[in-house]
């Protein structure tokens, strides 16, 4: 995966802190490189579930933002990037104290990009993957 323009990375982490979502979950952009962002997010008690599992909804926010950044990453340095569609598999009860997407570009076309999340608990020392999302990301002119 090759970017368009050297800025890329800035531009991703400035996007970034400019989602208050994010923020008022805890969640922090970990890595971003070329087709890829990673985010971890504390599992905070007002994001559980009546189960003590984090919620679906972080789930699906932390998975949809990797994905969207991960598509960001390859975009014109004039383009910012919005979720067409997104689906996700709940694979597993996200149980443990923090969660971590992985976002990848599968293609980039000029008007389209097919992306995918993984969201893996993190509780202690193991590691249990509780979600996959796909979708499809459309890059907008500022």
């Amino acid at each position: 995966m090759t970017p368009r323009f050297a800025g890329f990375e800035a531009k991703v982490r400035a996007s970034f802190a400019r989602q208050d979502f994010m923020g008022t979950a805890g969640a922090a952009l970990v890595e971003v490189a070329p087709g890829r962002a990673v985010i971890a997010c504390p599992v905070l008690p007002q994001m559980r579930q009546q189960h003590g599992f984090a919620h679906a909804a972080l789930t699906f926010a932390i998975g949809d933002s990797a994905a969207g950044y991960s598509a960001l990453s390859l975009m014109a340095e004039d383009e910012e990037v919005l979720t067409a569609e997104m689906k996700i598999n709940l694979m597993a009860p996200a149980q443990g104290d923090r969660l971590v997407a992985t976002g990848q570009v599968v293609r980039a076309g000029r008007r389209l990009c097919v992306v995918t999340a993984s969201v893996t608990a993190l509780p202690g020392s193991s590691e249990t993957e509780v979600a996959l999302l796909q979708g499809t990301m459309i890059p907008v002119r500022r």
